[in-house]
């Protein structure tokens, strides 16, 4: 994926300009999502031209970037004109054994952040931007896988595992996957238009979607739910899977009584909220056991069970086999337990 160098002067005049910083071993996906969808709202059918919309690889030109899958990007221009710019995208990378960045990465992003640039922390670009200092005072949003990780590092910042990205001001925050396409899409939206951004996620066969129905459910937890209370609850409970938070607090955080809300949750989706909330524990943790190596121990703390004998337990009734079963299964595949 190299693109031939092009000089600054055409993003001055373009209605859309944006420049991405990728992080040494940068998620492709996240980075070529965005760009696609900048691609297809920049050009008439599928030409590809950079018309409507410019964008940038920035970097040490001539020294390429390595994603995580291996695939190496070649960055066009040098950190510098940040005002050049009407977003600056960076692309978080893996964070095992540390994020990596260029040299002169983070002084950009401060230089960028002076000059009023809005700054898009993309997968786990947000760790990059709170390392910066970029994102005191702002809401991000954050993986759910990433979670506990951010807030470990960030204890001070303010975050959400329930919104695929958050708009707050000069600072944008994405979970990542498909919710890039459709991060990128409002933002084409907001400077070309709803066609525009319309004709993108058609072609990249993603249904359209109003930001403020776009949540991030935990998908190996998550069941559905019609009534809207209940999915706010919902999205309470997976929030705070390892704290204690209590169904009354739920319900006062919704403006309800907690007996309204068992009966609107056994109403909808046939379970009490604290029977939903076990279930949600327990699935999370089948998740757990099946996709990482973390000791069952850990496993158990990681979801709000204080006694490992108590959790094997409430697993065995569940799922009909100890949680010692599925780590003595030869060959794990990730599943996704459902909450029945």
């Amino acid at each position: 994926m190299r693109q031939q160098s092009s000089s600054l002067s055409p993003a001055t005049k373009s209605p859309l300009r944006v420049a991405f910083v990728l992080a040494e071993r940068f998620t492709l996906s996240a980075f070529a999502v965005f760009v696609d969808v900048l691609r297809l709202a920049s050009d008439e059918g599928d030409r590809s031209r950079q018309m409507r919309c410019v964008w940038y690889v920035l970097g040490r030109p001539g020294q390429p970037v390595r994603s995580s899958c291996g695939v190496e990007v070649l960055p066009q221009q040098s950190f510098e004109s940040p005002d050049a710019f009407d977003y600056i995208v960076v692309v978080g990378g893996l964070l095992h054994g540390g994020q990596r960045l260029l040299a002169g990465t983070i002084p950009f992003l401060q230089q960028a952040a002076r000059a009023g640039v809005p700054l898009v922390g993309v997968c786990t670009g947000s760790f990059v931007l709170a390392r910066a200092g970029l994102l005191e005072g702002h809401v991000v949003s954050v993986s759910w896988f990433h979670r506990d990780e951010f807030i470990a590092a960030f204890p001070d910042l303010q975050v959400v595992t329930n919104r695929q990205y958050v708009i707050d001001r000069k600072r944008i925050t994405c979970a990542g996957g498909t919710s890039v396409v459709h991060l990128a899409s409002e933002l084409v939206e907001r400077h070309l238009g709803h066609a525009a951004a319309t004709k993108s996620l058609r072609i990249l066969i993603q249904a359209p979607q109003s930001p403020a129905r776009a949540l991030q459910p935990e998908p190996v937890v998550t069941r559905g739910a019609a009534d809207h209370v209940v999915q706010q609850a919902m999205l309470m409970l997976e929030d705070s899977l390892r704290g204690n938070i209590t169904v009354a607090k739920v319900a006062e955080a919704l403006g309800i009584s907690a007996r309204q809300l068992e009966r609107r949750f056994k109403a909808d989706i046939g379970l009490t909220p604290s029977e939903f909330k076990l279930q949600l524990r327990l699935a999370r943790a089948a998740w757990l056991l099946e996709t990482t190596d973390l000791a069952i121990t850990q496993v158990a703390q990681d979801c709000g069970f204080g006694d490992a004998s108590h959790f094997s337990r409430l697993f065995r009734a569940h799922f009909g086999r100890r949680p010692s079963a599925i780590r003595s299964q030869p060959s794990r595949t990730p599943s996704q337990p459902n909450l029945t």
